[in-house]
């Protein structure tokens, strides 16, 4: 039987104020815990990247540095190996590469095509690369083999590799894919490219180098749906552009693609992803209003290498633009932020400043994941709505969705915020249980929104229970 270990530290359900701009200025309102149980339900995952509830009733999960997939008893919290990727490689010094995202098959244990599709980082000749491959899952033996690659070449990075794997109601497959960190801490010095496009010649050679700061559509082969969107003349895998590193993708009832997106020192992003859409990076974080943010292109000042990057103060010789600077006629403002802030902002707070944590605290939340939740779950505040972590304060957010799906409605509700970096989540056919994944090591912020770096409970399954109607 199992023995439920009670979360440890900070546990509370909490309702912020859409409005407010950063953690510290938010008003909350303590709730009692009375609608819902939580505790642990396994732990000594290797850096868990992705959980889905699987079609055998079971969770099934990946693990970034342990470089495999996992099935769990959601009862019992017994972890059983489906199987482990050797030719990813997860840097020990980056908390971005190894197995990230994966897959089922839409038609999974259905009498269909029984595949595992999964999105990991490997090295060729010292160069950091990432590919999706396709395994076959033995009901038998309940473990996968077989790999087959459908797509390799995309460009990886030590930062920002995106690396969410979904299937969508078409049955395509959807990847999201980061900037790889660039114009920003060692990387500084790099162009960002999540504007350009790949062309015709690329394509032709399946060379893939300019699928950065997109989101990806391809067809369970990895080859490109002949319905994809015809971008400056080309038709290739990229579905959308202009992302600096979304890390959740989730599809509504009605077919409607959304994400979770990084944004800089401001500007984390829920977007609602059309085909085609440019979503403004680097010209643009959150919405085009010149609040909080300007684009300052270090790759293009004459000295980059001999000069410190700062994300909030602009060394002399940096190109600086605007957000309303630039504009395109395909570009899409987010359906929401945490958190635009006004310019003149004060980045550098000293109150939270400390052993290079200050970023901790600048007016974003490190958006990890995003779920949809249904209308008939079993929790009336819920329905409806999108459901997002975050990293750097162990919480999730609830942004309601109006009746068409494409905008959001009401205040933002945070519930459940512990010492934890919550990666993704996953909830049972019922909608009852919320289970969330947790990084195992990082940067966040203690009870008393101090930055910290220690976890209190690393590379965990946390259980959120609504016991509200029981």
């Amino acid at each position: 039987m199992l023995k439920r270990t009670s979360i440890v530290g900070g546990l509370l359900v909490a309702l912020c104020l859409a409005g407010c701009i950063g953690s510290k200025d938010c008003k909350f309102e303590k709730l009692a815990l009375n609608p819902f149980q939580g505790y642990v339900l396994t732990t000594d995952l290797e850096n868990p990247w992705n959980i889905v509830w699987g079609p055998d009733d079971y969770l099934w999960v990946s693990e970034r540095s342990g470089k495999r997939i996992t099935r769990i008893n959601p009862e019992t919290g017994e972890k059983k190996l489906v199987g482990t990727i050797d030719e990813a490689y997860p840097d020990p010094k980056t908390p971005h590469e190894g197995v990230l995202g994966f897959a089922l098959s839409p038609d999974m244990l259905k009498g269909g095509d029984d595949y595992i599709y999964v999105f990991y980082t490997h090295r060729v000749n010292g160069q950091r690369l990432a590919r999706i491959a396709r395994y076959t899952y033995n009901l038998k033996t309940q473990t996968m083999g077989d790999p087959q690659i459908i797509i390799d070449g995309i460009p990886a990075g030590s930062d920002h590799n995106g690396g969410r794997l979904i299937f969508g109601p078409d049955k395509k497959l959807y990847l999201s894919k980061g900037e790889m960190g660039h114009n920003q801490f060692l990387n500084a010095c790099l162009p960002i490219e999540a504007q350009r496009l790949p062309t015709t010649v690329e394509v032709a050679k399946k060379d893939w180098t300019a699928y950065v700061g997109k989101v990806l559509r391809l067809n369970p082969d990895g080859s490109i749906p002949a319905d994809n969107p015809v971008l400056s003349g080309v038709r290739s895998h990229v579905f959308t552009y202009g992302h600096r590193n979304p890390q959740g993708l989730a599809f509504g009832p009605t077919g409607l693609l959304y994400s979770s997106e990084q944004g800089p020192s401001s500007d984390d992003e829920l977007n609602l992803l059309e085909s085609g859409g440019n979503y403004g990076w680097p010209h643009v974080a959150g919405f085009r209003d010149d609040h909080g943010y300007v684009y300052a292109n270090y790759s293009a000042a004459a000295d980059c290498k001999n000069l410190k990057w700062d994300a909030n103060v602009i060394p002399a010789g940096v190109p600086q633009q605007k957000e309303t600077s630039w504009n395109a006629p395909n570009f899409k403002e987010p359906l929401k932020t945490f958190y635009t802030v006004p310019m003149g902002f004060n980045f550098s707070d000293a109150r939270n400043a400390g052993d290079g944590l200050d970023y901790v605290c600048w007016p974003t939340v490190g958006a990890s994941s995003v779920l949809y939740y249904p209308e008939k779950g079993v929790v009336p505040f819920w329905r409806n709505s999108l459901m997002m972590t975050s990293l750097k304060n162990g919480s999730v957010y609830v942004a309601k969705l109006g009746q068409s799906g494409k905008q959001l409605q009401g205040d933002v509700g945070r519930f459940f915020r512990s010492e934890n970096r919550y990666r993704s989540l996953a909830i049972d056919p019922e909608g009852r249980r919320l289970f969330v994944i947790t990084d195992n090591g990082g940067s966040g912020r203690d009870d008393a929104l101090v930055p910290t770096t220690v976890m209190k409970n690393p590379g965990s399954i946390l259980v959120f229970r609504y016991v509200g109607d029981l």
